[in-house]
């Protein structure tokens, strides 16, 4: 079956696409784009494409495919895309872009991705496109709006957030300030965390130096230092650290480390957290629509949240490249049957998570009745158990009636067996 499925992922996409359109009226000109990976257990020596990279899995032991997913505004997947375990996600757009146009043709579509995505030349080229697109921004973009941060203006979206409109420089983009609260308070706990992890690691790093009897090697001394700001670099810019030599027992040679912490970088935290900046070329949209249709974004990475935990993409056991592919594309056609049923129960009133609609379902069971005949011959029926109250209400939400069996009647000869 995985060999004979796998030539048709095209029409299978484009089946669904008509799909979405005959039973949601969905829409297509407003794309959501977000890159996922997943790890192999095994080498998988058999699948040029698993290669070891960035590990959304926290697997950087394992080889990895990257996988690039489209959802539309509802969240329901348009068409995906297999990419190297080492591929940057930068370097993704322009295949997926390319894929999207060979499938449905080329159309003004908006694209919504975030940072990992964004890089000058993938704007540039989306532009020269004639495509929209609502992105986010690196962090350190966000440095050049800081008289922006410090005025008056804001709007609130939804209760804690904010946002603020601030033209580009040459008139054809527009940024978006963003400011939420419950961020703002993660980030400055984040903050306080791994300030306090460096200063603890400098304070046993000063105090072994202070002891030591022979004299310290620099070099290492300063690689040491540059592990413990990289492992809290969240805060590593908050410190000024020297290391210094200094004269003990009339001996000199003896190293000192010493630290003092940046006013002005702490200033800047402070007014920073909580805070993210969005770009975009919808330059007659308002800041708030533009910041709803980002935050959608999220239709995308609950898909592969779902697809993993729920769907079991993750981890893969297949070692032929082709299995791979195949196994990726189930995964993706249980996701557009997951999300199909989530908007089928909020159409009918049931909510939208179909996971415990599905353990209900799962109680339906089928029976094989066996009649005996005159002939020395049996009929087996295969019948389906009839649901319960709450269940037979739930299907009748939903619209479906149960077959009462499976099939046709068999024949079958008990003596034939023996």
């Amino acid at each position: 079956m995985h060999d004979r499925i796998l030539p048709h992922k095209a029409a299978i996409e484009k089946h669904l696409k008509e799909r979405f359109e005959t039973l949601f009226d969905s829409g297509f000109d407003l794309l959501f784009y977000d890159v996922t990976s997943t790890y192999f257990e095994g080498e998988a020596e058999r699948n040029p494409q698993a290669r070891r990279g960035h590990s959304r899995d926290h697997r950087p032991d394992c080889k990895q495919v990257c996988i690039g997913l489209v959802v539309n505004g509802q969240g329901l997947p348009i068409a995906y895309e297999v990419f190297d375990g080492n591929r940057n996600d930068v370097r993704t757009l322009e295949d997926m872009v390319e894929a999207m146009e060979e499938k449905y043709g080329r159309a003004r579509r908006i694209w919504v991705f975030d940072r990992g995505v964004v890089s000058p030349e993938n704007l540039e080229y989306l532009r020269g496109r004639q495509g929209r697109y609502v992105v986010g921004t690196p962090k350190g973009m966000l440095k050049r709006f800081e008289q922006a941060l410090l005025e008056k203006g804001w709007t609130e979206v939804q209760r804690g957030v904010e946002v603020k409109r601030c033209p580009g420089p040459d008139g054809d983009e527009v940024f978006v300030l963003c400011r939420s609260r419950e961020r703002g308070k993660k980030e400055e706990a984040m903050h306080e965390r791994f300030e306090a992890r460096i200063e603890k690691a400098l304070g046993r790093l000063s105090r072994r130096l202070d002891k030591a009897k022979k004299r310290p090697d620099r070099v290492q001394v300063e690689r040491q230092i540059g592990r413990i700001l990289e492992r809290n670099s969240r805060s590593a810019g908050l410190f000024d650290i020297r290391v210094t030599e200094v004269e003990r027992d009339g001996k000199k040679g003896h190293l000192k480390v010493t630290w003092k912490k940046r006013r002005a970088w702490s200033d800047w935290a402070s007014l920073s957290e909580g805070c993210y900046l969005l770009r975009t070329n919808l330059v007659d949209w308002k800041a708030e629509d533009l910041w709803r249709t980002y935050i959608q974004l999220t239709q995308a990475e609950a898909a592969f949240r779902t697809t993993k935990s729920d769907l079991n993409l993750r981890p893969i056991w297949h070692q032929l490249e082709d299995r791979v592919q195949t196994h990726i594309l189930f995964s993706f056609l249980a996701y557009a049957m997951w999300k199909t049923l989530e908007l089928w129960m909020e159409k009918s009133g049931l909510g939208n998570s179909p996971r415990p609609l599905l353990e209900e379902i799962s109680r339906l069971k089928t029976n094989d009745v066996i009649l005996a005949t005159s002939a020395g011959r049996e009929i087996r029926i295969r019948c389906v158990t009839r649901p319960d109250g709450p269940l037979q209400a739930l299907l009748q939400r939903l619209g479906l009636k149960l077959p009462e069996r499976l099939g046709e009647p068999r024949r079958e000869d008990p003596r034939a067996k023996m």
